[in-house]
């Protein structure tokens, strides 16, 4: 097989990129995704890019309210099968090796569109997600404003996936929130009526569209999975004209959602552009990054560090 193959041959014309659908993958049982590499990573990897908490989180979490994990990282990676954990390791591409497999599983998803490239494919800002789940840990329901291919390398995944094309389940604004406060959303049962509930084994992975809802449960088993995330030209300008739309209310200027003025939006996608254009090569430094997300997202935006706050307190 190839490295990445959707299940139903159709879905990557049919389905791509506005539905779920499964895929299968090659990377069961690959060296990068055993315990002591990613430990290996994870000691390479800004403490920003590093993310951990209980996996005892509820389906609808308040991410204010998140339970901890009083171990270090590296210890927490050691212990997985007993800390009661999960952690992301954020931005992995930056390892070569692990952005050889992102870009091998995208140079092959596009070839498998007709593109020759992942650039004529339209993929870009990609980046990669490890995550390390101790058993019977929960992620909470949340959506994710790019779109993904997740893969189960080690363990059982439970992956449940919510149908938002017509706003009932979360409104602009929750969306909104999701791109410039934080991932989480609130959960109702009744949104059960849209979902599409995967059991993910060792080689198997699905397609998760832009900002469809979605929870994970892990089994009986530590679990690791990759995600591979990449923003097409229309979901980063929407993603940007959001963050605009963000800052403008919190001056009391009220927004519409994007779309609904598309000259207006144009205005303000071209000047974020210019803004990140100086900004953006600053960001190699964590201490910079973390001010500007406190900027443009407010005084929660860094929650990442909760954890060492409530190890130092």
């Amino acid at each position: 097989m190839n490295v990445i193959e959707a299940i139903n041959s159709g879905a990557l014309t049919t389905q791509f990129p506005h539905n779920t659908f499964a895929i299968r993958h090659a990377y069961a049982g690959n060296p990068l995704f055993t315990l002591p590499r990613i430990i290996e990573l994870l000691r390479s990897l800004p403490r920003d890019r590093i993310e951990f908490n209980s996996g005892k989180a509820a389906i609808s979490q308040d991410p204010n309210s998140t339970p901890m994990v009083d171990l270090p990282p590296e210890e927490i990676v050691r212990r997985i099968d007993t800390s009661g954990a999960w952690m992301v390791l954020k931005r992995v591409e930056t390892d070569p090796a692990y952005r050889a497999i992102i870009e091998e599983v995208l140079l092959t998803l596009a070839q498998s569109r007709g593109c020759k490239s992942i650039e004529e494919a339209d993929f870009r800002d990609i980046q990669g997600f490890i995550f390390v789940s101790s058993p019977k840990s929960t992620t909470p329901f949340h959506a994710d404003s790019d779109e993904n291919i997740f893969v189960q390398v080690h363990g059982e995944k439970f992956f449940h996936v919510y149908d938002n094309r017509d706003g009932s389940i979360a409104s602009d604004d929750v969306l909104e929130d999701v791109v410039v406060k934080h991932r989480n959303m609130p959960y109702q049962p009744q949104y059960d009526a849209k979902a599409v509930h995967y059991t993910l084994q060792p080689g198997d992975g699905i397609f998760v569209p832009y900002q469809w809802p979605h929870y994970v449960q892990t089994s009986d088993s530590y679990s690791i999975s990759l995600s591979i995330t990449w923003k097409s030209r229309d979901v980063r300008r929407r993603n940007d004209i959001t963050v605009v739309n963000s800052m403008m209310r919190k001056m009391g200027l009220p927004q519409r959602a994007p779309g609904a003025n598309p000259a207006l939006d144009t205005i303000k996608w071209t000047g974020l552009r210019c803004v990140m254009a100086v900004v953006e090569p600053l960001r190699r430094s964590e201490f910079v990054r973390r001010a500007v997300r406190r900027i443009a997202f407010g005084k929660h935006a860094n929650y990442y560090y909760r954890a060492d706050k409530q190890k130092a307190a």
